[in-house]
């Protein structure tokens, strides 16, 4: 099976939350009016699109009606899918040509953080590059012992050091080894304690700090996990990691079996953080870049054009 054809076994109750609505009031609309664009709107919000999120691609939806000169219901969905790929387009490649590369990996507990290491190390790994992993989160009982086992499924070596360690010393750890061994690229696991707690976020800038200090002209991508199937809870969790670190990207996880995956959406209109990659599966391939047009698409497949 291809991963587009995951992603659409994957998103099936997303794609139910969301096109499967939107075409019951396509069909049962036989104009373009308020209460057309009233119930369109409220599914799109129930969809954890969100609020200013739905009524934004709303507002566009009006202008290129108008501008088009649409008049039937049936002729929107095309459209509407365009705004929303177009809201979602942005840059998705890491950056990571200056090395050692970092890629400080942060999320709560239960999100599929220390999963989408291994998965992340794998893909790099495929692609050519020398990957160390850094066990950085030795608060979490097992924490270390769950990492070391997606290190050797990925082949990748890891400094760690006994739970309860100080997580910036691993990390300067892990930094001085990669640059003897000329590593590519070093991803971080960090502690994912509750998102308010001070000591976390706290503990999180001081391995921030390190980092800048031991490679000041590397290249530095800071990753968000988020759960899809937390929906608006997700987006605040990645306000208040905001509010302490830079995140430049976004890897949203468990996507299949949600319905939830409109969160997608807010993400990039509200914070402006693009979606670098998803996650449709539990296979250590199941983690890929983010298209837009790909995960739209997947999102509006029709029970049809299957066929």
């Amino acid at each position: 099976m291809g991963f587009f054809e995951k992603i659409k076994n994957g998103l099936k109750k997303t794609r139910d939350s969301i096109s499967g609505k939107i075409n019951l009031i396509v069909n049962s609309f036989t104009k373009i009016d308020e209460e057309f664009f009233e119930e369109l709107e409220e599914t799109m919000i129930s969809s954890d699109i969100g609020v200013e999120t739905s009524s934004e691609l709303c507002d566009k939806l009006r202008a290129e009606i108008k501008k088009r000169g649409l008049k039937e219901p049936s002729e929107i969905t095309q459209v509407l899918k365009d705004i929303m790929a177009e809201m979602l387009e942005c840059e998705t490649s890491l950056e990571i040509s200056k090395t050692p590369a970092v890629i400080l990996v942060l999320g709560v507990n239960g999100v599929g953080k220390t999963t989408t290491i291994g998965k992340l190390a794998n893909n790099l790994k495929s692609e050519g590059k020398t990957v160390l992993l850094a066990a950085a989160d030795t608060f979490r009982a097992a924490a270390v012992e769950q990492l070391d086992i997606w290190a050797k499924r990925a082949n990748c070596p890891i400094v760690k050091q006994p739970e309860g360690s100080d997580p910036a010393a691993v990390v300067f750890d892990a930094i001085s080894s990669a640059k003897s061994k000329n590593i590519d690229v070093v991803i971080c696991d960090t502690a994912g304690r509750l998102h308010n707690k001070k000591n976390l976020m706290a503990e999180l800038e001081k391995i921030n700090r390190i980092i800048s200090r031991e490679l000041p002209e590397s290249s530095k991508e800071v990753l968000l996990v988020l759960d899809a199937s937390t929906g608006q809870n997700g987006l605040n969790q990645a306000v208040e990691f905001g509010k302490f670190l830079d995140i430049t990207g976004i890897v949203l996880t468990k996507l299949d079996g949600t319905a939830r995956g409109g969160i997608v959406f807010s993400i990039k209109n509200k914070l402006g953080v693009p979606v670098k990659f998803i996650g449709v599966g539990e296979g250590i391939e199941d983690l890929r870049p983010f298209n837009a047009k790909e995960f739209v698409d997947a999102i509006f497949e029709s029970e049809e054009s299957k066929n």
